[in-house]
């Protein structure tokens, strides 16, 4: 961990919320929204670049968290970063990177269209390729959240992890598999979004036509081969939540904790709210993994009318 920057470490555990009386568990939010790219991401992204010794254009593909990250550690280091997004990628994540110092490219219809490009033109230039969920440094960096919580003394019974291209809950899994083998590792994927559960199941690699979810972060359909290899031995479960589910959770965590979280970071808080009954009593890990909301999206999702959950807490407290 020494060579990861302290901001993005020893992040936040909040315990003991009134959304433990409301879901009726116990709850152990890692919040990972409160660095200066918002989200987990910086920790593996300078633990990769603090132990490259490649010195070529660093390439990479994001829907803009991990190429924030990526462009943070590279611009500390000064060294060139290359971003390839979609088109339609979120537009505050894009300005971002770029105030961060990365050229960022869009191109295609979807992150895994940009990936390929990006892909290409690393190829094509001679650039260094770095995929997230690819690289072992990028989980290992992430699994730092699973020791802090160790170093805490809070284990849970179940960490409930978004998984996109895999790196956060292999890295997570990799940890707890050392360290308190009791603890079932569960990724949650978008409903409309998964190749990822497809992969799990199929102990291969398993692609979608399309990727359709609100959660950008966790948007794929091509998966990372490496991530699902390592799945294998570091994830027990893997399973999907709607977007309406992950709505719901955004209200929740805005309504009871004043946090802004992502679609993509509340997808973990959204697998417990669709199985309500299976969490009953338990304690769960839950990382908050990302913030990165625009002004727009925060209207549409959170300033909504309170949710029956929230009603019946406030009666009751």
């Amino acid at each position: 961990m020494g060579v990861i920057d302290p901001i993005f470490l020893r992040t936040p555990l909040l315990t003991g919320s009134s959304l433990d009386r409301a879901l009726e568990c116990q709850l152990l939010f890692k919040v990972e929204t409160l660095n200066p790219i918002r989200s987990f991401k910086g920790r593996g992204t300078d633990l990769v670049i603090a132990r490259m010794k490649d010195r070529r254009t660093i390439v990479c593909a994001s829907a803009g968290n991990f190429g924030q990250g990526l462009a943070r550690a590279a611009a500390k280091r000064k060294r060139p970063v290359i971003v390839f997004a979609a088109r339609n990628a979120n537009p505050l994540k894009v300005a971002a990177m770029r105030d961060l110092g990365a050229e960022v490219r869009q191109y295609g219809a979807d992150f895994d269209a940009a990936k390929d490009a990006a892909r290409r033109f690393a190829a094509s230039t001679d650039a260094y390729y770095v995929e997230d969920g690819g690289i072992a440094e990028i989980a290992e960096g992430a699994g730092t959240i699973a020791l802090e919580l160790s170093e805490a003394g809070q284990i849970p019974e179940a960490m409930l992890v978004p998984l996109g291209n895999g790196a956060l809950v292999t890295g997570i899994g990799t940890w707890f598999r050392h360290a308190e083998p009791s603890t079932h590792v569960i990724g949650v994927v978008p409903e409309g979004a998964q190749s990822m559960r497809l992969s799990f199941a199929a102990k291969e690699p398993v692609s979608t036509p399309t990727a359709n979810t609100i959660a950008d972060g966790i948007a794929v359909r091509e998966p990372v081969p490496f991530a699902v290899s390592c799945m294998k031995d570091t994830v027990d479960e893997v399973v999907s939540v709607s977007d309406e589910s992950i709505i719901r959770a955004m209200r929740l965590l805005h309504g009871h904790l004043g946090l802004v979280v992502e679609p993509a970071g509340a997808a973990g808080l959204a697998a417990l709210l669709e199985q309500p009954k299976r969490w009953k009593g338990a304690r769960l890990g839950i990382p908050l993994c990302g913030g990165n909301v625009t002004q727009e999206d925060a209207k549409r999702w959170l300033l909504a009318p309170r949710t029956s959950t929230q009603r019946k807490t406030k009666a009751t407290t």
